[in-house]
């Protein structure tokens, strides 16, 4: 057992959490998970379905008495965002995540922890070899490669499932019923360049890094900052006050997180290295103004880096760089009807440099199709303006909230029991799960709950200790009422 985790309550959870922070579990990268869940299945001796994608389904019986109970299921996905600070040594294909407890939370050690959505899947496989937990009939649903584009959940395949109840164990805050999500669709540019011998000057690489960051649904209101965008701000002063060539732009590593790291290499004659700095320096000053207490971290530096053989052409480097500072990021609009819902965003996710090809990737999100594609429209539309070719995937399906349904009602009857007080309804800016596979069951009802989980998406994520605790007496106590 991991020391942080060890004597943690409750055991059942944190045994099956302690073994998925040894697994390798990126996103598209799940098989070794995959085998930990069916290797659970064929000791307790459960029916298994698999099918192509990697979606596991696995069904139990009812306790003994709860036969005739209605059909739930339990839904968790198997894989992680791997994102790491700068300077932290770590390999996501092969190296355990290093958990690290500090008072009543648990985080990791310059690395994201993977409790989106471990300890979710951790209480489906606590539930799973329970034997003392009076439950109905239950399936549990286990998916691959939800973080990069609900790849799982979207090639899910309908007359699978029997349930009639959908609970999700991807929510991130104690307290509240999560009863609908946006839909969201990746908008990824791309733009061949020329390229050109470097001058006879320096090479130098300005970086930008120290900003939080977050997930790009959930944390998009924030006010943090963006370091694709101060970057493409920081080249942009670059170009129109110096002789700089712009060599490669990289930064970000999510289409789903808000970027947190960004970097340039450029050439530029050593003799004006002061003037290089100053205006780095400069740049740093206004943008940490502009961000104030929503970011107050950023750091924007100038370092020699070896000269590059090949620079953009200053016309392409101009185009490149100005996309990134005028492409929208951000919200769009709030809610009219859910009060502090951020109804349509967007999100300036990656670039990359790669030979002759500059590639960026944004995502858009609204509970509204309508309102997402036109998100995307004028994405489209900057990119197209600026020279580059577009093209649109992973488009997914929003869950409208249906707070009267049958089995909120219940929910919220055993929360009420339980707390005192009935759960906070809420709905999500964020894909989940229950969207896409929900809109294949028409009729199935869908809530989505969880434990307290902070920042995820980032080397901050970190889970409370103590909310999941309450998360798995509520769970179990949620399947011995329904």
């Amino acid at each position: 057992m991991i020391p942080a985790l060890a004597e943690l309550e409750p055991k059942p959870v944190w045994k099956h959490f302690n073994a998925l922070a040894a697994i390798p579990r990126a996103s598209t990268k799940e098989a070794a998970a995959r085998e930990y869940v069916l290797a659970q299945a064929a000791r307790l001796g459960l029916e298994v379905v698999q099918d192509k994608a990697g979606n596991i389904v696995v069904r139990k019986p009812a306790h003994p008495g709860r036969e005739g109970a209605t059909k739930a299921l339990l839904q968790g996905h198997l894989d992680m965002v791997c994102e790491k600070n700068e300077g932290t040594v770590h390999n996501f294909d092969t190296d355990p995540i290093k958990v690290v407890r500090d008072g009543d939370w648990l985080k990791a050690d310059g690395t994201t922890l993977g409790s989106d959505n471990g300890v979710g899947v951790s209480a489906a496989l606590a539930v799973m070899e329970s034997t003392d937990i009076a439950h109905g009939p239950l399936e549990f649903v286990f998916t691959i490669d939800e973080e990069t584009g609900l790849t799982g959940a979207a090639e899910f395949q309908a007359g699978v499932l029997k349930s009639s109840y959908f609970l999700n164990l991807d929510n991130e805050e104690k307290g509240t019923l999560c009863i609908g999500c946006s839909g969201g669709v990746t908008t990824t540019a791309r733009r061949k360049v020329t390229l050109r011998p470097a001058s006879a000057g320096a090479g130098w690489r300005i970086k930008v890094f120290g900003l939080k960051g977050g997930h790009s649904g959930v944390d998009i209101h924030q006010g943090r900052g963006n370091a694709l965008r101060i970057l493409g701000g920081v080249l942009q002063k670059a170009l129109e006050s110096l002789p700089v060539e712009v060599a490669d732009i990289k930064g970000g590593s999510a289409q789903n997180a808000i970027a947190r790291e960004a970097s340039s290499i450029v050439v530029l004659d050593a003799s004006r290295e002061k003037e290089l700095k100053s205006l780095v320096a400069t740049a740093e000053a206004e943008f940490k103004a502009d961000l104030g207490s929503f970011d107050p971290d950023l750091q924007i530096t100038v370092e020699k880096a070896e000269r590059p053989e090949k620079v953009l052409d200053a016309a392409d480097a101009k185009q490149t760089v100005g996309l990134l500072v005028t492409m929208p990021h951000g919200v769009l609009a709030m809610s009219p009807d859910v009060p502090g819902l951020v109804q349509n965003s967007t999100n300036l996710a990656i670039i990359t440099t790669k030979g002759d090809v500059v590639e960026i990737v944004t995502s858009q999100r609204s509970a509204i199709e309508s309102s997402k594609q036109a998100a995307a429209r004028m994405v489209a539309t900057a990119c197209r303006l600026a020279g580059f070719d577009i093209e649109h995937r992973g488009s997914y399906p929003g869950w409208k909230p249906e707070p009267t349904s049958e089995i909120v009602r219940k929910l919220q009857a055993v929360h009420q029991e339980l707390f005192g007080e009935p759960a906070k309804l809420i709905a999500m800016h964020a894909g989940l799960e229950c969207g896409v596979i929900g809109e294949k069951y028409p009729g199935m009802q869908m809530v989505s709950f969880g434990p307290t989980i902070v920042d995820p998406h980032s080397p901050n994520e970190r889970v409370q200790i103590s909310s999941v605790e309450s998360f798995w007496k509520y769970l179990k106590a949620v399947l011995e009422r329904i």
